[in-house]
């Protein structure tokens, strides 16, 4: 039988933002997609530096990462991204986006992202389930997923479906067929790292806002394995 394949579309590196503990980026989606399934192969392609991949598979899942930079930044690697995107699409490829990723596949298959006005979305949200593939995931009809953003999409591309929804962000996430599924979430942070980055390096952000994220994490428990389980349903 064929190991599953994951080819994994590095956005970011975050220099100087991982704690010492954290060897690299990819070492969540290692860490969490191999306490699903520890036999899954996981390809990287540093996207940030314009690697991509050329011929991609069928039988193999593409996931873009999250990113400091925003879906609608000019930059050489985010135009080729979006391109490769379009191509992959066409080809009923298998696309997940993650946070970045699902704001640059809104936007290269014609949705928009913006800069939200009501601020920074951070630490655990609850958000209501609208597709029935993962209700019998999360039988309770709601995701806790650990956030951190900024941009949001605020119109999805022809033929999305929304996959969920709050209060806080219209657009948790959505699919396109069975081949495109997105995340505003991030289903491979741990409270820990995310702890990490309110207390050392968000210094500009509102306090109310941090005591309020750090709050929900006692209060609620991400579901981002789950999340992992309904992403490799099919592998």
């Amino acid at each position: 039988m064929r190991q599953p394949v994951i080819n994994l579309l590095l956005c970011d590196t975050f220099p100087g933002l991982l704690p010492e503990s954290i060897p690299s980026h990819e070492y969540f989606f290692e860490k969490r997609f191999h306490s699903v399934d520890p036999n899954i192969i996981l390809k990287v392609f540093r996207t940030l530096d314009g690697e991509l991949p050329e011929h991609p598979a069928a039988d193999e899942l593409y996931l873009i990462t999250g990113s400091n930079n925003a879906a609608y930044d000019v930059l050489p690697w985010i135009r080729e991204l979006q391109e490769w995107i379009r191509k992959a699409a066409a080809r009923k490829v298998h696309l997940v986006g993650i946070c970045f990723g699902h704001q640059i596949i809104a936007q290269a298959l014609g949705g928009r992202v913006e800069r939200y006005a009501g601020g920074w979305g951070v630490g655990i949200r609850e958000m209501e389930v609208l597709d029935a593939d993962m209700f019998p995931y999360f039988p309770d009809k709601k995701m806790r997923l650990i956030v951190n953003h900024h941009d949001q999409v605020t119109q999805l591309p022809e033929g999305a479906i929304p996959l969920a929804t709050s209060d806080f962000c219209r657009y948790e996430g959505f699919r396109i067929g069975h081949h495109i599924l997105t995340f505003q979430g991030h289903p491979e942070f741990t409270v820990d790292y995310e702890r990490h980055l309110i207390l050392n390096h968000a210094e500009d952000e509102d306090d109310t806002v941090k005591r309020r994220a750090l709050e929900t994490m006692e209060e609620m428990v991400a579901q981002g394995e789950v999340v992992a389980e309904f992403l490799l349903k099919d592998m």
